[in-house]
């Protein structure tokens, strides 16, 4: 198997991103701009927009059966819905008075979701869930949920960023992600982005979130107890292995740098499902090098413009980043998660270029997955989709 990764070695980062320029909406919420030129100036929110609530507006409660943290947030029944473009409350607004951005312009913005599923509200800093025993366990929802704006263009797309627009979205999520696990009572920062109305997207500007959860999700949780498992069993990291044999292989990977590799994993569960990988073994984004973080956005790009000529139309996605925790003194990670590998997870719900994958009753009733097209044929699809993109410019 070829030695593709390691911990052994250790690379200093001396990653310095950039630094935002902080303002307040008008209710109080955060809002955040990030450049890689000229700061973006903000200006002043003049809606009247309601107070937030004194109490956290969310709910977490604990499923008995299962163990999952569930959010009840109905106030998100109220969120903005396909509003008219000239109502988008993503395009900059210098006027201050029809959108959650008051600026003239802006590169990346970040502010605190109007509609969470999670809150900070009349919880502060020492926020721990309750005791996972017993029925009817509920408590405050308590987190924080944020809206990432990817560029001011509301016709444009991730895909259609340029590669040092890409990379500064990189090192905002990398700036998000050491600010909110950082933060008493998280313990799990998650980035993702959903495109596409197919995938449930209210809004189509340009945009992704982030949650930052008081729990650590099944998903987590599960992937660092098989993880933990397999290295008792064999002493190596999970995923290390993984990408040595995807590596090895060869006939899934679809792109191949110096630093980062995408594939198609072997036993996909989605149509166009794709893994994205730094080379290294890392745990979140705050640990990649700078030529590591260029690839990585480089990658990224080449896949989803990969995504985007497969049918010749905007393909809906998620896209999510699997991240696990540092310890904060630098020493190494901590607990279980030091088997936790850094990486992209994107998949579309799209099987072919007129029909969706729904996740019926084996997928939705037992989570068992019926894929409908092999991983390699899928793998083979988008390795021409990614050559027809690069054809096109």
């Amino acid at each position: 198997m070829t030695a593709v990764t390691g911990t052994a070695a250790r690379v200093d980062v001396n990653r310095t991103g950039p630094q935002p320029v902080r303002a307040t909406l008008a209710d109080g919420r955060e809002i955040l701009f990030f450049s890689a030129g000229e700061p973006t100036v903000p200006g002043v929110d003049h809606r009247d927009l309601p107070p937030r609530p004194a109490e956290s507006p969310t709910r977490l409660r604990r499923d008995p059966q299962i163990g999952d943290w569930v959010m009840i947030a109905p106030a998100r029944q109220q969120r903005t819905y396909q509003p008219p473009r000239a109502m988008c409350p993503l395009c900059p607004d210098p006027d201050g008075r029809s959108s959650e951005i008051p600026a003239a312009d802006y590169e990346v913005a970040v502010f605190e979701n109007r509609f969470p599923s999670l809150s900070t509200a009349a919880v502060g800093s020492g926020f721990v869930l309750p005791a996972a025993t017993g029925l009817g366990i509920e408590t405050a929802g308590y987190g924080r949920c944020e809206v990432v704006c990817f560029t001011s263009d509301h016709d444009g797309s991730f895909a259609r960023l340029t590669a040092a627009r890409a990379r500064l979205v990189v090192d905002v999520w990398a700036h998000r992600t050491a600010d909110l696990l950082a933060r008493d009572g998280v313990a799990e920062v998650y980035c993702f982005e959903n495109r596409g109305e197919e995938i449930g997207v209210t809004l189509a500007h340009p945009h992704g979130q982030i949650y930052a959860y008081p729990f650590r999700t099944r998903r987590t949780a599960g992937v660092l107890g098989r993880a933990a498992a397999y290295r008792v069993d064999t002493g190596r990291n999970l995923f290390e292995d993984i990408l040595a044999r995807e590596v090895d292989g060869g006939e899934r990977v679809l792109v191949r740098t110096e630093h980062v590799t995408a594939f198609v994993p072997f036993a996909a569960r989605w149509p166009a499902e794709v893994h994205v990988y730094p080379n290294r073994h890392c745990r979140n984004l705050t640990e990649l090098t700078d030529p590591e973080a260029d690839d990585l956005a480089r990658a990224y790009l080449t896949v989803l413009r990969g995504y985007d000529a497969l049918y010749g139309a905007p393909l809906p996605y998620v896209a999510s980043w699997h991240q696990y925790r540092s310890a904060a003194d630098g020493s190494g990670p901590a607990g279980d998660e030091a088997e936790g590998y850094l990486h992209a997870e994107l998949f579309s719900i799209r099987r072919s270029a007129d029909k969706l994958k729904y996740l019926a009753g084996s997928e939705s009733g037992r989570d068992a997955f019926v894929t409908d097209k092999t991983p390699e044929q899928i793998a083979a699809e988008l390795r021409a989709a990614i050559g027809r993109s690069r054809r096109l410019g």
